[in-house]
C-alpha cells in the first residue's frame, strides 16, 4: 500500500544525506588516525599477487560506485515504488549506524585493507561480539539502501561488483587474521558469525 507521505519525501536529499554521513565517518576517522600517526589506508600494500589483485579491484569497486550513485541521484534514475525507496532510506541509515559503531569499536585498530607491517589488536567486543565484519555490513546496507532509492542498471551493476569484491576481501582478511592470531581468532569465528549473529554454544 502506497502512503502519501512516502511519495512526497525529498529522496535526493535523503540519499545524499546517507552518503555524506557514511563517507564523512570514513574521512573523519582517517584524519583522526593520521593525526595520531596511524596510516589507515593499507589497500594494495601487500605484495602477494592475489591479495594485491583483490584489494585493487575492491578499491576500484568502492570508489567507482560513488559517481554511479551520485549520477543516479542527480538524474533521478529510479525505477522502484515509493515504498521501496523509503525502505531503501531506512536500510541506508542502518548501514551508516553499523559503520559508525564498528569504526568507534575498532579504535586505533581500524584499517582499510590488510596491514603490511602494521600490527593491530583483535577486536571482539562491542558490535564485534555480534558480527565479525560490521563495517563491511555497513557498506552492504548503505549500497543496498541507495540502490533501492535509485534503482537502475548502472547503480545495480556497481552495487553487485562492490559487494562481491568486499566479500572476497573479507575472505582474504580471514586468512590473514588466522595467521596473525591463530587459535584466538579461530575461537572467535566459532562464537560469532561472519556477518551477523552468535553461534549456539
Amino acid at each position: 500500500m502506497k502512503l502519501l507521505w512516502e511519495t512526497s519525501l525529498p529522496y535526493p536529499i535523503l540519499a545524499l544525506l546517507i552518503l555524506a554521513v557514511f563517507y564523512g565517518i570514513y574521512l573523519i576517522k582517517q584524519q583522526w588516525q593520521k593525526h595520531r600517526g596511524i596510516q589507515t589506508m593499507q589497500i594494495g600494500r601487500r605484495k602477494e599477487r592475489k591479495n594485491h589483485t583483490v584489494e585493487t579491484l575492491m578499491g576500484i569497486a568502492t570508489v567507482g560506485i560513488i559517481p554511479a550513485q551520485l549520477l543516479s541521484i542527480g538524474f533521478g534514475w529510479s525505477h522502484l515504488s515509493a515504498n521501496a525507496r523509503f525502505t531503501g532510506f531506512c536500510i541506508g541509515i542502518l548501514g551508516d549506524l553499523f559503520f559508525l559503531i564498528s569504526v568507534l569499536c575498532m579504535r586505533d585498530s581500524w584499517r582499510a585493507g590488510i596491514p603490511d607491517r602494521d600490527r593491530t589488536e583483535l577486536v571482539t567486543n562491542g558490535i564485534y561480539a555480534f558480527s565479525r565484519n560490521p563495517a563491511f555490513l555497513g557498506f552492504y546496507l548503505q549500497y543496498i539502501g541507495v540502490l533501492l532509492m535509485y534503482c537502475n542498471l548502472l547503480t545495480g551493476m556497481f552495487t553487485v561488483f562492490a559487494i562481491v569484491m568486499l566479500h572476497l576481501q573479507i575472505l582474504q582478511e580471514e586468512r590473514y587474521l588466522t595467521t596473525a592470531f591463530g587459535t584466538k581468532y579461530l575461537d572467535y569465528c566459532h562464537q560469532v558469525r561472519r556477518y551477523l549473529g552468535r553461534r549456539k554454544e
